[in-house]
Formats: structure tokens, C-alpha cells, sequence
């Protein structure tokens, strides 16, 4: 109970003024204009964190990063040859722009979510039963509750032969790529237009959007730069609305940011959300207590996407920001929760006027890596503090308290994620246990 307490008590105390909403700007569609900035100073914005910010990232294999405090640019920066006309993949963060068209599709009478699937995809898209196949909804594929093997040897894999039957839908939630990569057959089929032209008119003209949908092995994967990127996390930010104009509905505006069904609270129609009671993660029926991203505002909302693509809204904040590039330290997943709190974290730290005393501790060493036995743990300054070990799906293996020396010796061969807290302060390591 004190856990799922803290969070919104840390929060407000961090940042009394979340209140403080200001009128969003939304920039000009055309794409090559000019974008309004804000002063990172203006906010009381320290650039020594900022630096610091930017130095993670870069270290973390960032490609694009860009921050939107009430639509207006305070941060941007690339790395490398990357720059801000630069194309990416969104991976599945990109499985929430699918989620806002089958909505649009169903508020035209295209579809509706409690269609079955079969309706569109014909029978026998799946090697089920009749009876089994008929069961799917729409509903279902968007909220990954299919109840179709998410363990079968290749789950992106949407040929029927590996789409197979394993609890009714509704009753169990999996991340399951290959049931919503079909989304885009049920949309193409529903509206009689492909994927790409179905974006372009509803999202793309009204928003500046640029990019393209591409197919690649069984996925199909949106490719765009940041801006593009940032702009509808803007759109998010305004509950759909872009400039005064509504793009999607209030009412499945608010289905598709809020938890969708009872297993995994932080789901909402292919949104990860922040601040619930519990989180599922991709590979695992394990119900793990608290928010996913705990350094995060509670209200906050993401598109996570392989190896790092992060489009991140906190509407208490007025803050959207957008991470593309390479996998970053702590793995390349299906969804980088871990590198989603992190990055918050940096950006808690930004502020220079906030009325609390927040040490800036060194950082915490870790020694062996690789380690076999015991793992030893450096430069911790405060008297208490807690460090957590963690497997590369989230998964808490052990925790303790005013520890720097740690038994290892039964956890099996693989990587890890220690964790070590002090007051405020998180702090991550990264190891591999021989």
C-alpha cells in the first residue's frame, strides 16, 4: 500500500505547480516551417543538467531526442549524422498510431471494436476452431487479449499455421505481435483503403505528420524523423484534438489512454500507462505491483518500441518527448520501460528551482563485471539506501537495504539491472552474472 502511496506524494511535492496548464501551440503543417522554441531557462532549466541529459543519452546509443513543454521545442538534439530530417523506425511504439486509426475507422462506420476479426480477415486467418476464431474481436487485438500462443516459436509470425489457440479471448493478456500486425488487414479490408493513404488523409494532412508505413519481415513499421514523431505526441497531448480541430472522438479518445481490461492495468488500446496499481511486460504472465515507470508522472502515457523508441506525454507537465535510435544499455526489448524511467529521471533533474534539497550523488560503481559469486557495490554517500536486482523483462530477482555486498551465486547466467536508490536518487547498473 505505502508503494503505490508514494508515488503521487513524491510527485507533488517534486512539482507543485502541475496544475499550471498553459493553452498548447501547435506548430504550422507545413513541415519545413518554422517551429516556436521556448528558452530551456525560462523554466528554470539548469544546463549543467541538460549537459547531462544529453550525455546519457549520447552514451545510451540515442540517435534524435526532442522535449515539447505546452508544444513549443525546449530541447532537441541529434547524434552523429542523424539530424532532424533523419527517417527511423518507430518499432511499436508505432502500434499507437494503428490504435488511433481503427478508432477514426470506427467512428466513420468502417468497423466497430466488437466485430470479429474474421468479419475482415476472412475464416481461417488463424488454425482455431470455427468456433475459436469467432470468438476474436477487434476489441481483442487491440488491447493484446486474443488468447491466441504468444510462445509459439516466431510470435510475429501472422501465418495462420502460427496463430494458435490458448485461452479464450478476453481471459488472458499477452504481448503478441502477430494478432495486431493483422490490425492492419481488418483496416484496409474495413475502409477499403491500404494502410499508408488511410494515414495520410486522417493523420498526416492535419497534423504535418511525414513518414510511411513498411513492411518488414512480418511487421508492418512506421518510419518518420522526431518531429514528425513529436507531433502526434502533441496531437496525444491535446486528447486528440489538433489546433482546435478534433481528430478522434472524446469517447474512444479516453478508452484508448485508460485501462482497457482487467489483467495487465497498464494497457490501454496499444498505450503503456503510468501511475496504475500493476503492470504486465512482454514474454511473461507475471503481474509485477506498481507504476512501469515509477520516476515518471503518474498521468503519464508512452509508445514503446524496440530498442528504444520512446513517445512519452505527461499532460500534468505539458511535457512530450520522443527518443529514436539504437538499443540503449539495459537491452533491446520489446518495450523499454526501464530506459522510459530513466529518461524521466533526467528530466526530474532538470529543473534548478525546485524548493527541495535533491543531492546530486557520484556515480555508483559495480565490481566484478562479469561477476560469478558476489557482486560489490561503490560510491554510495547516503546511510540508507536500497538496491534491487532485476532480469532484462523487469522482473525484481532481489532487493535489500544498506547492503553494498550482494550473493549472486543462484541467479542464472544472463545480464541484469541493479538498481540502487538513495533518498530521491535512482541510480542504474547493467552486469552479467557468468
Amino acid at each position: 500500500m505505502k508503494k503505490i502511496l508514494l508515488i503521487p506524494i513524491i510527485t507533488l511535492f517534486l512539482f507543485p505547480n502541475f496544475s499550471d496548464s498553459q493553452p498548447l501551440y501547435y506548430p504550422p503543417i507545413n513541415p519545413t516551417a518554422t517551429w516556436e522554441t521556448t528558452d530551456p531557462s525560462t523554466l528554470g532549466w539548469c544546463q549543467s543538467s541538460i549537459d547531462d541529459l544529453y550525455s546519457f543519452l549520447e552514451q545510451e546509443n540515442t540517435k534524435g531526442f526532442i522535449v515539447l513543454k505546452d508544444g513549443k521545442i525546449v530541447l532537441e538534439r541529434y547524434f552523429g549524422t542523424f539530424t532532424n530530417q533523419s527517417s527511423w523506425y518507430w518499432a511499436s511504439a508505432g502500434k499507437t498510431i494503428t490504435a488511433f486509426l481503427i478508432g477514426k475507422a470506427q467512428e466513420e462506420n468502417f468497423l466497430s471494436l466488437n466485430d470479429n476479426t474474421s468479419t475482415y480477415l476472412g475464416q481461417g486467418w488463424t488454425s482455431c476452431t470455427l468456433a475459436q476464431e469467432n470468438n476474436i474481436k477487434i476489441r481483442n487485438q487491440l488491447t493484446m487479449t486474443t488468447g491466441l500462443n504468444d510462445g509459439v516459436i516466431d510470435n510475429h509470425c501472422t501465418l495462420s499455421s502460427c496463430l494458435e489457440y490458448l485461452a479464450i479471448p478476453g481471459t488472458r493478456w499477452a504481448y503478441h505481435n502477430a494478432p495486431y500486425t493483422l490490425l492492419e488487414g481488418v483496416l484496409e479490408n474495413a475502409t477499403g483503403q491500404s494502410i499508408n493513404t488511410y494515414t495520410q488523409l486522417k493523420l498526416k494532412n492535419p497534423t504535418g505528420m511525414t513518414g510511411t508505413w513498411i513492411t518488414v519481415d512480418f511487421n508492418n513499421v512506421y518510419f518518420s524523423n522526431v518531429r514528425s514523431m513529436a507531433r502526434y505526441g502533441l496531437l496525444i497531448q491535446g486528447n486528440g484534438s489538433w489546433n482546435g480541430t478534433q481528430l478522434i472522438n472524446n469517447t474512444y479518445f479516453n478508452e484508448m489512454v485508460n485501462t482497457s481490461q482487467n489483467l495487465n492495468k497498464s494497457y490501454g488500446y496499444l498505450w503503456w500507462l503510468n501511475g496504475k496499481q500493476s503492470y504486465m511486460l512482454p514474454t511473461t504472465q507475471f503481474v509485477f505491483q506498481g507504476s512501469y515507470a515509477p520516476n515518471a508522472p503518474i498521468d503519464m502515457i508512452a509508445g514503446l518500441g524496440k530498442d528504444g523508441q520512446i513517445v512519452s506525454i505527461s499532460q500534468n507537465r505539458g511535457l512530450v518527448f520522443v527518443r529514436m535510435g539504437e538499443a540503449p544499455s539495459s537491452g533491446s526489448s520489446e518495450v523499454t520501460t526501464l530506459f522510459c524511467n530513466q529518461i524521466w529521471q533526467k528530466i526530474n533533474n532538470l529543473d534548478c528551482t525546485l524548493n527541495v534539497n535533491i543531492h546530486s550523488f557520484n556515480k555508483v560503481g559495480l565490481e566484478p563485471n562479469p561477476a560469478k559469486n558476489i557482486i560489490s557495490i561503490s560510491n554510495i554517500e547516503s546511510e540508507k539506501y536500497t538496491i534491487e536486482i532485476f532480469d532484462m523483462i523487469g522482473k525484481s530477482i532481489l532487493r535489500v537495504s544498506n547492503q553494498n555486498n550482494i550473493d549472486i551465486s543462484n541467479l542464472a547466467s544472463s545480464m541484469y539491472i541493479v538498481k540502487v536508490q538513495q533518498g530521491n536518487q535512482i541510480q542504474t547498473q547493467k552486469f552479467f552474472k557468468k
